[in-house]
Protein backbone atom coordinates (compact mmCIF):
# COMPACT_ATOMS: atom_id res chain seq x y z
CA UNK A 1 0.00 0.00 0.00
CA UNK A 2 1.08 3.48 -0.61
CA UNK A 3 0.93 7.26 0.74
CA UNK A 4 -1.39 8.93 -1.36
CA UNK A 5 -1.51 12.65 -1.60
CA UNK A 6 -4.90 13.95 -3.06
CA UNK A 7 -5.12 16.99 -4.71
CA UNK A 8 -8.36 18.23 -3.47
CA UNK A 9 -9.24 15.78 -1.75
CA UNK A 10 -12.56 17.21 0.11
CA UNK A 11 -14.09 17.96 -3.41
CA UNK A 12 -16.80 16.26 -5.33
CA UNK A 13 -14.34 13.65 -7.12
CA UNK A 14 -11.53 13.62 -4.38
CA UNK A 15 -13.64 12.95 -1.21
CA UNK A 16 -15.10 9.82 -2.94
CA UNK A 17 -11.47 8.79 -3.96
CA UNK A 18 -9.87 8.96 -0.28
CA UNK A 19 -13.03 7.13 0.65
CA UNK A 20 -12.08 4.12 -1.42
CA UNK A 21 -8.26 4.20 -1.35
CA UNK A 22 -8.80 4.46 2.49
CA UNK A 23 -10.94 1.00 2.28
CA UNK A 24 -8.07 -0.77 0.35
CA UNK A 25 -5.60 0.11 2.55
CA UNK A 26 -3.67 3.21 1.69
CA UNK A 27 -1.95 6.31 3.79
CA UNK A 28 -3.90 9.12 2.83
CA UNK A 29 -3.57 12.51 2.98
CA UNK A 30 -5.58 15.20 1.79
CA UNK A 31 -4.25 18.73 0.28
CA UNK A 32 -7.40 21.01 -0.12
CA UNK A 33 -8.60 24.77 1.20
CA UNK A 34 -10.12 24.94 4.35
CA UNK A 35 -13.80 24.16 4.49
CA UNK A 36 -16.19 25.05 7.10
CA UNK A 37 -18.20 21.95 8.58
CA UNK A 38 -17.11 18.82 8.60
CA UNK A 39 -14.95 17.13 5.98
CA UNK A 40 -16.68 15.12 2.92
CA UNK A 41 -14.68 12.01 3.19
CA UNK A 42 -16.00 9.94 5.64
CA UNK A 43 -12.67 8.41 7.71
CA UNK A 44 -11.38 10.20 10.78
CA UNK A 45 -7.87 8.66 10.15
CA UNK A 46 -7.24 10.79 6.72
CA UNK A 47 -4.45 13.36 7.56
CA UNK A 48 -5.48 16.64 6.26
CA UNK A 49 -2.90 19.49 5.00
CA UNK A 50 -4.85 22.69 4.33
CA UNK A 51 -3.10 25.26 1.80
CA UNK A 52 -3.57 27.01 -1.26
CA UNK A 53 -2.99 24.93 -4.47
CA UNK A 54 -1.60 28.40 -6.14
CA UNK A 55 0.71 28.74 -3.67
CA UNK A 56 4.09 26.61 -4.19
CA UNK A 57 5.20 26.62 -0.69
CA UNK A 58 2.27 24.68 0.43
CA UNK A 59 2.19 22.53 -2.38
CA UNK A 60 6.02 21.44 -2.01
CA UNK A 61 5.09 20.72 1.85
CA UNK A 62 1.83 18.94 0.77
CA UNK A 63 3.90 16.65 -0.88
CA UNK A 64 7.10 16.04 1.33
CA UNK A 65 7.18 12.50 1.97
CA UNK A 66 4.42 11.23 -0.66
CA UNK A 67 4.81 8.18 -3.00
CA UNK A 68 1.70 8.60 -5.10
CA UNK A 69 0.11 12.23 -5.88
CA UNK A 70 -3.60 12.22 -7.28
CA UNK A 71 -3.90 15.44 -8.99
CA UNK A 72 -7.92 16.01 -8.86
CA UNK A 73 -8.09 19.75 -8.63
CA UNK A 74 -9.61 22.20 -10.49
CA UNK A 75 -9.66 25.56 -10.35
CA UNK A 76 -11.99 26.28 -13.19
CA UNK A 77 -15.36 24.67 -14.40
CA UNK A 78 -16.10 25.19 -18.46
CA UNK A 79 -18.23 28.01 -17.51
CA UNK A 80 -15.76 29.97 -16.03
CA UNK A 81 -13.39 28.93 -18.49
CA UNK A 82 -15.08 30.26 -21.08
CA UNK A 83 -15.74 33.99 -19.49
CA UNK A 84 -12.21 34.20 -19.71
CA UNK A 85 -9.62 31.81 -20.97
CA UNK A 86 -6.39 33.38 -19.71
CA UNK A 87 -8.05 31.82 -16.15
CA UNK A 88 -7.21 28.12 -16.83
CA UNK A 89 -3.81 29.63 -18.01
CA UNK A 90 -2.80 31.47 -15.46
CA UNK A 91 -3.97 28.95 -12.70
CA UNK A 92 -4.42 25.35 -13.63
CA UNK A 93 -1.76 25.20 -16.70
CA UNK A 94 0.06 27.08 -14.65
CA UNK A 95 0.02 25.63 -11.18
CA UNK A 96 -0.17 22.17 -12.59
CA UNK A 97 3.28 22.26 -13.98
CA UNK A 98 4.32 24.01 -10.62
CA UNK A 99 3.31 20.64 -9.26
CA UNK A 100 4.67 18.33 -11.39
CA UNK A 101 7.90 19.56 -11.16
CA UNK A 102 8.02 20.28 -7.35
CA UNK A 103 6.87 16.17 -7.21
CA UNK A 104 9.74 15.20 -9.25
CA UNK A 105 12.23 17.10 -7.11
CA UNK A 106 10.30 15.30 -4.15
CA UNK A 107 10.93 11.89 -5.67
CA UNK A 108 7.26 11.39 -5.57
CA UNK A 109 6.91 7.86 -7.90
CA UNK A 110 3.97 8.33 -9.98
CA UNK A 111 1.08 11.68 -10.28
CA UNK A 112 -2.38 10.42 -11.59
CA UNK A 113 -4.03 13.29 -13.03
CA UNK A 114 -7.73 14.06 -13.67
CA UNK A 115 -8.79 14.74 -17.01
CA UNK A 116 -11.56 15.65 -19.39
CA UNK A 117 -13.46 12.81 -21.33
CA UNK A 118 -16.26 14.53 -21.78
CA UNK A 119 -14.82 17.23 -23.41
CA UNK A 120 -11.15 16.42 -24.94
CA UNK A 121 -11.86 14.34 -27.76
CA UNK A 122 -14.25 17.68 -29.19
CA UNK A 123 -16.44 17.35 -32.27
CA UNK A 124 -16.17 14.31 -34.27
CA UNK A 125 -17.73 12.23 -37.04
CA UNK A 126 -17.93 9.24 -34.30
CA UNK A 127 -19.79 8.55 -31.01
CA UNK A 128 -17.49 6.34 -29.40
CA UNK A 129 -13.91 7.44 -28.36
CA UNK A 130 -10.68 5.41 -27.46
CA UNK A 131 -7.95 6.45 -26.24
CA UNK A 132 -5.71 6.09 -29.44
CA UNK A 133 -8.26 8.72 -31.00
CA UNK A 134 -7.45 12.50 -32.34
CA UNK A 135 -8.19 15.32 -29.81
CA UNK A 136 -9.68 18.58 -30.80
CA UNK A 137 -11.00 19.98 -27.71
CA UNK A 138 -12.74 23.26 -29.00
CA UNK A 139 -13.20 25.00 -25.02
CA UNK A 140 -10.89 26.55 -23.18
CA UNK A 141 -11.40 23.94 -20.30
CA UNK A 142 -10.51 21.23 -22.92
CA UNK A 143 -7.70 23.11 -24.18
CA UNK A 144 -6.70 23.30 -20.72
CA UNK A 145 -6.71 19.90 -19.53
CA UNK A 146 -5.06 18.66 -22.72
CA UNK A 147 -2.18 21.23 -22.28
CA UNK A 148 -1.58 19.44 -18.93
CA UNK A 149 -1.22 15.90 -19.91
CA UNK A 150 1.41 17.06 -22.14
CA UNK A 151 3.03 18.37 -19.41
CA UNK A 152 3.11 15.23 -17.63
CA UNK A 153 4.80 13.63 -21.12
CA UNK A 154 7.13 15.79 -20.70
CA UNK A 155 8.04 15.24 -16.81
CA UNK A 156 8.06 11.63 -18.28
CA UNK A 157 10.49 12.22 -20.32
CA UNK A 158 12.74 14.60 -18.49
CA UNK A 159 12.37 12.77 -14.76
CA UNK A 160 11.95 10.02 -13.11
CA UNK A 161 8.22 10.98 -12.62
CA UNK A 162 5.93 8.56 -14.17
CA UNK A 163 2.57 9.77 -14.38
CA UNK A 164 -1.06 8.39 -15.63
CA UNK A 165 -4.06 9.93 -17.14
CA UNK A 166 -7.51 9.44 -16.64
CA UNK A 167 -9.82 10.87 -19.08
CA UNK A 168 -13.38 11.18 -17.26
CA UNK A 169 -16.84 11.08 -18.76
CA UNK A 170 -19.32 13.08 -16.93
CA UNK A 171 -19.56 12.21 -13.47
CA UNK A 172 -22.17 12.67 -10.89
CA UNK A 173 -23.63 11.62 -7.18
CA UNK A 174 -23.64 12.77 -4.10
CA UNK A 175 -21.63 15.43 -2.73
CA UNK A 176 -21.89 17.58 -6.22
CA UNK A 177 -22.78 21.07 -5.49
CA UNK A 178 -26.25 21.30 -7.82
CA UNK A 179 -25.56 24.93 -7.29
CA UNK A 180 -22.72 25.55 -9.53
CA UNK A 181 -22.59 25.59 -13.84
CA UNK A 182 -20.82 22.24 -13.38
CA UNK A 183 -22.80 18.61 -13.90
CA UNK A 184 -26.29 18.37 -15.30
CA UNK A 185 -27.87 15.59 -13.35
CA UNK A 186 -27.91 17.65 -9.89
CA UNK A 187 -28.33 20.70 -11.16
CA UNK A 188 -31.40 19.16 -12.72
CA UNK A 189 -32.26 17.59 -9.34
CA UNK A 190 -32.16 21.07 -7.73
CA UNK A 191 -34.50 22.74 -9.98
CA UNK A 192 -36.60 20.04 -10.12
CA UNK A 193 -36.81 19.71 -6.06
CA UNK A 194 -37.56 23.86 -6.50
CA UNK A 195 -39.89 23.32 -8.81
CA UNK A 196 -38.16 25.36 -11.84
CA UNK A 197 -38.09 24.10 -15.05
CA UNK A 198 -34.88 22.56 -16.57
CA UNK A 199 -32.90 24.54 -19.08
CA UNK A 200 -31.77 22.37 -22.20
CA UNK A 201 -29.58 23.44 -24.70
CA UNK A 202 -30.34 22.34 -28.16
CA UNK A 203 -32.89 19.80 -28.76
CA UNK A 204 -32.26 17.58 -26.45
CA UNK A 205 -30.25 15.32 -28.64
CA UNK A 206 -26.87 15.79 -27.40
CA UNK A 207 -25.04 12.72 -26.32
CA UNK A 208 -23.18 12.36 -22.41
CA UNK A 209 -21.40 9.52 -21.20
CA UNK A 210 -22.71 9.32 -17.15
CA UNK A 211 -20.62 7.52 -14.34
CA UNK A 212 -21.53 7.44 -11.21
CA UNK A 213 -18.89 9.26 -8.59
CA UNK A 214 -19.04 6.15 -6.72
CA UNK A 215 -17.89 3.72 -9.77
CA UNK A 216 -15.47 6.29 -10.51
CA UNK A 217 -13.60 6.18 -7.59
CA UNK A 218 -13.64 2.80 -7.13
CA UNK A 219 -11.90 2.58 -10.85
CA UNK A 220 -9.59 5.22 -9.75
CA UNK A 221 -8.75 3.20 -6.19
CA UNK A 222 -8.23 0.11 -8.54
CA UNK A 223 -5.70 1.65 -10.63
CA UNK A 224 -3.49 3.01 -7.96
CA UNK A 225 -3.95 -0.32 -6.05
CA UNK A 226 -2.94 -2.80 -8.85
CA UNK A 227 -0.55 -0.28 -10.81
CA UNK A 228 -1.21 1.14 -14.17
CA UNK A 229 0.55 -0.52 -17.44
CA UNK A 230 -0.73 2.11 -19.65
CA UNK A 231 0.17 6.25 -18.90
CA UNK A 232 -3.56 7.11 -20.35
CA UNK A 233 -7.34 5.48 -19.33
CA UNK A 234 -10.81 6.84 -20.52
CA UNK A 235 -12.84 6.13 -17.53
CA UNK A 236 -16.42 6.17 -18.29
CA UNK A 237 -19.75 4.11 -18.17
CA UNK A 238 -19.72 3.29 -21.61
CA UNK A 239 -23.23 3.73 -22.16
CA UNK A 240 -24.63 6.98 -23.92
CA UNK A 241 -27.64 9.06 -22.77
CA UNK A 242 -28.96 11.45 -24.60
CA UNK A 243 -30.46 14.82 -22.76
CA UNK A 244 -34.34 14.11 -23.52
CA UNK A 245 -33.73 10.35 -22.34
CA UNK A 246 -31.82 12.29 -19.52
CA UNK A 247 -34.85 14.17 -18.31
CA UNK A 248 -37.36 11.30 -19.20
CA UNK A 249 -35.55 9.36 -16.55
CA UNK A 250 -35.75 12.50 -13.82
CA UNK A 251 -39.07 12.39 -14.07
CA UNK A 252 -39.48 8.36 -13.64
CA UNK A 253 -37.45 8.78 -11.15
CA UNK A 254 -38.51 11.49 -8.74
CA UNK A 255 -42.13 11.33 -10.08
CA UNK A 256 -42.52 14.89 -11.01
CA UNK A 257 -43.50 16.83 -14.00
CA UNK A 258 -40.77 18.04 -15.57
CA UNK A 259 -40.82 21.44 -17.60
CA UNK A 260 -38.15 22.14 -20.42
CA UNK A 261 -37.35 25.54 -21.20
CA UNK A 262 -34.91 25.08 -25.04
CA UNK A 263 -31.94 27.71 -25.46
CA UNK A 264 -29.69 27.64 -28.52
CA UNK A 265 -26.42 25.36 -28.01
CA UNK A 266 -23.31 27.07 -26.70
CA UNK A 267 -20.40 26.95 -30.05
CA UNK A 268 -18.12 24.89 -27.50
CA UNK A 269 -20.66 22.10 -26.21
CA UNK A 270 -19.62 19.00 -27.98
CA UNK A 271 -22.71 17.22 -29.68
CA UNK A 272 -21.97 14.04 -28.83
CA UNK A 273 -19.30 11.92 -26.69
CA UNK A 274 -19.56 8.30 -25.19
CA UNK A 275 -15.74 6.92 -23.96
CA UNK A 276 -14.67 3.25 -24.74
CA UNK A 277 -13.88 1.85 -21.73
CA UNK A 278 -12.28 -1.62 -23.30
CA UNK A 279 -8.78 -0.66 -22.18
CA UNK A 280 -9.30 -0.27 -18.87
CA UNK A 281 -11.68 -3.60 -19.13
CA UNK A 282 -8.65 -5.58 -20.26
CA UNK A 283 -6.26 -4.92 -17.41
CA UNK A 284 -8.99 -3.98 -14.38
CA UNK A 285 -11.06 -6.17 -12.31
CA UNK A 286 -13.56 -3.05 -11.55
CA UNK A 287 -16.17 -1.85 -13.55
CA UNK A 288 -18.93 0.91 -13.60
CA UNK A 289 -22.09 -0.97 -12.09
CA UNK A 290 -24.60 1.94 -10.79
CA UNK A 291 -27.05 1.99 -13.67
CA UNK A 292 -28.58 5.63 -14.17
CA UNK A 293 -31.56 5.40 -12.96
CA UNK A 294 -30.66 3.97 -9.47
CA UNK A 295 -27.53 6.65 -9.75
CA UNK A 296 -29.70 9.50 -10.31
CA UNK A 297 -32.27 8.05 -7.40
CA UNK A 298 -29.12 8.32 -4.85
CA UNK A 299 -28.88 11.77 -5.50
CA UNK A 300 -31.78 12.71 -5.57
CA UNK A 301 -32.36 11.21 -1.97
CA UNK A 302 -29.42 13.37 -0.80
CA UNK A 303 -30.96 16.75 -2.26
CA UNK A 304 -33.98 16.19 -1.14
CA UNK A 305 -32.77 15.57 2.33
CA UNK A 306 -31.16 18.16 2.53
CA UNK A 307 -33.94 20.91 1.82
Amino acid sequence: MADCLVIGGNGFIGSHVVDSLVDRGHSVTVFDRHRPGPPRFTDPSVRVVHGDFLNAADVRNAVRDQEVVLHLLSTTDPATAEGDPTIDIRTNITSSVQLFQVCAEAGVARVYYASSGGAIYGDQDQQVFRETDVTLPVSPYAIGKQAIESYLRYFSRTSALESTTFRISNPYGPRQNPLKRQGVIPIFLRRVADGQPLTVFGDGSMIRDYLYVADLAEMIAEVVTAGARESLYNVGSGVGTSISELVRTIEEVTGRDVQVENRPRPATFVDHVVLSVERFEKEFATRATTSLPDGIRRTWEEITSNG
